[in-house]
């Protein structure tokens, strides 16, 4: 591993694997250090949306797709029908892997093992894989590293938390289901994705409503509602930071989840974080903020607003699942406005 780069990248999820493709693409000199032993894992239901992510990658990467959205709340159920697909299920560490592949073809340099341990005035300290801690020196530091970013820390910036658990089951079902119960998941939801070969089954909601361990409980509960049993599956927990405070810090940047810009409402972040990632390197490159970076943002923001309504008591989120799923029947709610995507973004 070298000791000096134009673009230190910390964390090699998608965010940070499309900024070091545009980078390198571009010519810079670029370093993606991931902490993991490879590139990919994550836990995520791997829900993509069709006017999102799935343009952007080869079509072998796509498990399923689904025309139709099966929703329920308490008191009804809503189904969203159209021509094409609406969100198709992707398995996160082969989309991992070809993400890497494709910044390594630019010319970006990949390193794995690697722990940021904090920002220097020249750049980075690290420690590689090798256990030996070193000075890295670079122009620009990138943090790409999750919702526990280690170079958010950094920064000083706070950071609000959504935690999603997700049990990957070996069973097929035919159904993308979405299961709005506030007694259970507040102002989240409990879900239900098959992929090509397994299920994902998990719950998604704001971590300052709801407790990881009273989460699992009701995910127990839920699921077990659902003929689905859960047993001594593997349920694995994951976090969403939906702070968003903004890209550019001087020479230091974020992206994706380090940046806060993953949905309050849904979880979805694998779109924000490739958006944002490409962003951010155009911002080095030029000093420009691309135009499609403030719809996103704009998004961002109504979804959270939304969602601390949705999270106030315990009577607002119940009539607000009931008001959605009645405006879906009535087709008076566009079911695209859960997504990050926007008509101006994709």
């Amino acid at each position: 591993m070298p000791d000096k780069a134009d673009v230190a990248i910390v964390g090699g999820g998608p965010g940070g694997l499309a900024c070091a493709r545009h980078l390198a693409r571009a010519g810079a000199k670029v370093l993606v250090l991931e902490r993991k032993p490879g590139f990919g894992r994550k836990v995520c239901a791997g829900g993509i949306t069709c006017n999102g992510l799935v343009p952007l990658v080869p079509p072998d990467l796509i498990e399923r797709a689904f025309p139709v959205q099966h929703i329920f709340s308490p008191r009804q159920r809503a189904q969203v029908v159209e021509k094409q697909p609406v969100i198709a299920t992707i398995n996160r560490e082969r989309l991992g892997i070809w993400m890497a592949q494709q910044a390594a073809d630019a010319g970006a340099m990949l390193h794995t093992g690697v722990h940021a341990l904090a920002l220097t005035e020249s750049g980075l300290l690290v420690r590689d894989n090798a256990g030996a801690v070193r000075s890295l020196h670079c122009s620009h530091v990138v943090g790409a590293d999750g919702a526990r970013s280690v170079i958010r820390r950094a920064l000083g910036l706070p950071s609000r938390l959504s935690i999603g658990l997700n049990a990957m089951l070996p069973v097929l079902r035919e159904q993308m289901e979405w299961h709005l119960l506030p007694r259970l998941f507040a102002s989240g939801y409990g879900w239900i994705f098959p992929h090509a070969k397994t299920t994902s089954v998990g719950a998604f909601t704001d971590g300052n409503l709801i407790s990881g361990k009273r989460l699992q409980r009701n995910l127990h509960i839920w699921a077990a509602a659902q003929g689905i049993e859960l047993g001594n599956a593997s349920i694995q927990a994951g976090w969403v930071n939906y702070e968003y405070r903004g890209l550019c810090f001087g020479r230091r940047w974020l992206v994706g989840d380090a940046a806060g810009l993953s949905s309050a409402l849904t979880g979805e972040g694998i779109y924000p974080a490739v958006l944002s990632g490409e962003a951010v390197a155009t911002m080095i490159l030029s000093n420009t903020m691309p135009p499609e970076l403030k719809p996103l943002i704009k998004r961002h923001q109504r979804h959270r607003q939304l969602a601390q309504l949705a999270g106030r008591g315990r009577v607002v989120p119940a009539l607000l699942a009931e008001l959605f799923l009645l405006l879906l029947r009535l087709r008076a709610v566009d079911f695209h406005h859960l997504e990050m995507v926007t008509s101006s973004t994709g």
